[in-house]
């Protein structure tokens, strides 16, 4: 299983941005959904599959980028049968996300990812790594690198994102190079088959699966 625990970053001077985020996440398909755990902190349990780990990546990007945030990522396994509220959920993998938001909340993309076997370390430390480095190439982006990979990702053609935008396909190019779009689809990939690793590895999917 994957446990994302987030907490809002500098909550005494800002406004409380967990109602907005619990709104904003309420579509997902996830084991367990978001649910304030403590004050401005939120939790929510996510399969150790491919595709949960396409949905821890979603997520953590979505919110590193808007620089309210800090991200824990546990990895392992929950205590069985998993309670129908998150926050009453116990386990490893909980122990983890705690570590990992207590890190994050000094790392430099605001992101860190614990496994809660010491036989994985290693393969959540890469993931960790991976997950930072495409964080930052993300944060370092303009507006306008933004927006292109927005409509690209959105499943746009180039020539149709460039329209919409109201340049040039030319232009529309140099906006995905600079943004190293192409580089973030393949750190995508490379930090989901990470993710996916760590939690097999922990033979997490032998027992919840």
């Amino acid at each position: 299983m994957f446990v994302l625990t987030i907490d809002q970053r500098r909550s005494r001077r800002d406004v409380d941005r967990v109602e907005d985020l619990l709104a904003d996440m309420h579509h997902l398909q996830l084991r367990r959904p978001f649910e304030r755990t403590a004050g401005d902190e939120v939790q929510a349990v996510v399969d150790g599959t491919p595709a949960g780990a396409r949905t821890v990546v979603d997520i953590t990007l979505t919110l590193v980028r808007t620089g309210n945030w800090s991200v824990g990522i546990g990895v392992g396994s929950v205590e069985r049968p998993l309670p129908t509220s998150t926050r009453a959920g116990r386990g490893p993998a909980f122990e983890a996300a705690r570590d990992a938001v207590t890190r994050a909340k000094n790392a430099p993309a605001r992101l860190a990812i614990t496994a809660a076997d010491s036989r994985t370390t290693g393969r959540a430390l890469d993931a960790e790594t991976a997950l930072t480095l495409l964080a930052m190439l993300i944060l370092d982006r303009t507006e306008q690198g933004h927006q292109a990979c927005e409509l690209m990702d959105a499943g746009h053609t180039q020539t149709a994102a460039a329209d919409l935008l109201g340049i040039s396909k030319q232009a529309m190019s140099q906006r995905l190079s600079v943004a190293r779009w192409s580089i973030e689809a393949n750190g995508r990939t490379l930090v989901e088959h990470l993710l996916t690793d760590t939690a097999l590895a922990s033979n997490d999917h032998k027992q919840y699966t």
